[in-house]
């Protein structure tokens, strides 16, 4: 408060000066400098004082420390926490490779391009179609799980080593059901394990990349396909432009608008996707 005052009738004193007479200007200025180093002083004092009250609050230590385990149960329950934590990070994997989505995927990313439309349906729109028709194919597959090896694992009647092996068991047995004998052998083969006798005999991760591998191959198939009746028009209309000698007429221009007017004749949508998902289910 006795600062403020000083502030102010310094100020006053100030203006008088500099009013009466205009000698005194660099006496005004003085001043005014004298009064800036007044409120140097005082915001430096402010931060010196409180320095010494912050550092009286007390800082919280971090200790990193490996302790002893007392019991192998508290080692197995680590490793299981550890192994759960790898099992999610690689879920969207696990995902995409034990499931249809690399089929349904790869086809909808082919349609695109063969349409012409590279930009439409946009990369969100297809790779969320493809996931939530995979959820569809899978969902049976998945209820099986649930219901012979989680649930009996939630009310701790089997072991983790017997929930492993019913869990993976109607996973392989779906991925079984679209992997080439030819793709498989190569994979058991490599693996250099004994020539398995069933299903139950396979190792998953013999199992995954067999399937991977036939899935590309039916994907890429199913593309050539597709490509086929897009192909014929843009032939068609690349024939008619130059035998109307119109050479520099773009033929992706003309043709664009016949195949998707061939694309909604068809309903394409609907014997795209209800064959693929027919061609998961009904088997």
């Amino acid at each position: 408060m006795l600062y403020f005052q000083f502030e102010t009738q310094l100020t006053e004193n100030m203006e008088q000066v500099a009013t009466s007479d205009s000698g005194f200007r660099k006496s005004f200025y003085l001043c005014k400098s004298i009064k800036f180093s007044i409120r140097s002083l005082l915001l430096l004092s402010v931060f010196c004082v409180g320095m010494p009250l912050y550092a009286q609050s007390p800082i919280p230590g971090i200790n990193i420390s490996v302790d002893t385990a007392s019991s192998p149960q508290q080692v197995a329950t680590t490793l299981q926490i550890v192994f759960l934590l790898t099992i999610l990070t690689m879920a969207p994997a696990i995902l995409i490779m034990t499931t249809s989505f690399t089929r349904f995927v790869i086809v909808l990313s082919f349609l695109r391009q063969a349409i012409g439309t590279p930009q439409a349906p946009s990369n969100q729109i297809v790779i969320g179609l493809a996931l939530f028709l995979s959820l569809f194919v899978m969902m049976p597959v998945w209820e099986e799980v649930n219901e012979v090896a989680l649930s009996p694992y939630l009310e701790e009647t089997i072991s983790q080593e017997e929930f492993m092996d019913r869990a993976t068991l109607p996973i392989k047995r779906f991925m079984g059901n679209f992997t080439r004998e030819k793709d498989l052998a190569l994979f058991v083969r490599i693996a250099k394990i004994e020539r398995p006798k069933n299903i139950e005999d396979i190792p998953i991760w013999v199992m995954i990349p067999a399937f991977v591998i036939s899935e590309l191959k039916a994907a890429f198939q199913i593309g050539f396909l597709l490509y086929v009746p897009f192909l014929v028009i843009d032939m068609v209309i690349a024939s008619i432009l130059m035998a109307m000698g119109m050479m520099m007429m773009p033929p992706v221009m003309i043709s664009l608008p016949f195949k998707l007017m061939l694309f909604v004749l068809v309903d394409g949508w609907h014997l795209i996707l209800g064959s693929m998902v027919k061609s998961f289910v009904e088997i």
